[in-house]
């Protein structure tokens, strides 16, 4: 993918060099292009260096016998201008090509077009800088809020610049093909934890990592997501629709069958305590006795309601944590549960590691092995779904 970034003279410029790394660290191609004033603040050589990248600043200058501004638009799968000042916005929301930034700008007609407002919260919410945003939406440009915060110039509100993290997964969502535009999915996530008392829990050694990249992989591919999460030590995925925290497993239950009815496919992956105490103290329990006996009762069982509740157009996918006779197990729970697909893993392996290998196992007994990164498998298992939409 060829990604041309644009840069602007805002204060945020040094987290733009960040962004350029990341891009190549994503193995995209890059190319660059800085106004005049951005030279002021970094010099070209340190995003040439970092980006391993050609970077572009005079609109006169001739490459290779290229006219720069019109064959770095036909280049670019995706232009993102990061920073984007109050200045460089109000020139491209009315036209103007005074620079070779906003002449690039002039002369890209694709759809993919990022910018990034970055300024002083006061310049950001002055009502002409408001207008030319929402104008340059009409005209096709994503752009991505900038945050709330303290500023470099010493003001506290709206204008920061975004996380470079929360950009590349932008582009990434722009990037990648919708099989699943028009669907809603709801994915459960992490470990629940069932109180003793206020300060202990009965709990498991999810991580949540497989739950969270199936969310964010099927925001990716089109999807409305629902994430149902339980304590995890994880950045929320960014974009998600929507995120409910719970804590236990009733929780849980509770907030999965408010909205199961609402959703296409529902992907079970949280680690859900099977037991939880009968009763939780009210205080912290002392530690006065050699033994403490804790009664137990079962916890509701999510994916087997949602199994056998399930419309006739909708896709439920249960996962099996097992440490023996993992795909034995995983078909019987399919069938116990009444799913579409089982994802069975070696609990042993897949808890808490950035990898995972796993059995898509179906009805028909039909097996396949998924095994990389979580977020491979999560993009796999998600494809193997729509198939069978």
């Amino acid at each position: 993918m060829n990604i041309l970034l644009g840069v602007s003279s805002g204060i945020a410029i040094y987290k733009a060099v960040d962004l350029a790394s990341k891009i190549r660290k994503e193995g995209w191609n890059l190319k660059v292009i800085m106004t005049e004033n951005a030279t002021k603040l970094i010099s070209p050589v340190v995003f040439s260096s970092v980006g391993n990248c050609e970077v572009y600043t005079d609109t006169y200058e001739i490459e290779k016998g290229w006219i720069i501004h019109t064959e770095v638009s036909k280049w670019a799968d995706i232009f993102v201008i990061a920073p984007a000042t109050a200045n460089t916005i109000a020139k491209i929301a009315h036209g103007f090509a005074d620079n070779l930034l906003t002449t690039t700008a002039l002369a890209f007609n694709k759809e993919n077009k990022v910018i990034v407002p970055t300024m002083n919260t006061r310049m950001y919410e002055n009502e002409i800088t408001t207008e030319n945003i929402e104008k340059i939406k009409t005209l096709g440009w994503k752009v991505i809020e900038p945050e709330a915060g303290h500023l470099a110039c010493g003001d506290v509100g709206k204008g920061r610049y975004p996380e470079n993290e929360k950009i590349i997964e932008f582009l990434k969502i722009i990037s990648e093909d919708k099989p699943l535009s028009g669907k809603k999915v709801l994915v459960t996530a992490g470990p629940t934890r069932e109180a003793i008392d206020p300060v202990r829990y009965i709990s498991n050694h999810s991580s949540g990592k497989m739950g969270y990249a199936i969310a964010k992989m099927a925001k990716r591919l089109g999807a409305e997501v629902c994430l149902i999460t339980g304590p995890t030590c994880l950045q929320y995925p960014y974009y998600v629709d929507s995120i409910v925290y719970v804590e236990s497993a009733k929780e849980m239950f509770d907030v999965v069958l408010e909205n199961y009815n609402k959703c296409d496919i529902l992907i079970m992956c949280a680690a859900v305590a099977d037991y939880a105490p009968i009763e939780s103290a009210k205080e912290k329990l002392k530690k006065t006795h050699e033994r403490l006996i804790i009664e137990l009762s079962k916890t509701p069982d999510i994916l087997d309601y949602v199994g056998h509740n399930k419309k006739d157009n909708q896709i439920v996918v249960g996962f099996a944590a097992e440490t023996q006779n993992v795909i034995e197990n995983g078909y019987e729970k399919l069938i116990r549960k009444n799913a579409d697909v089982i994802v069975a893993n070696d609990a042993k392996i897949a808890m808490g590691s950035d990898n995972n290998q796993v059995y898509l196992i179906f009805k028909d007994k039909a097996t396949v092995v998924l095994e990389g990164s979580k977020e491979e498998v999560a993009k796999e298992l998600l494809k193997r779904i729509c198939s069978l939409l």
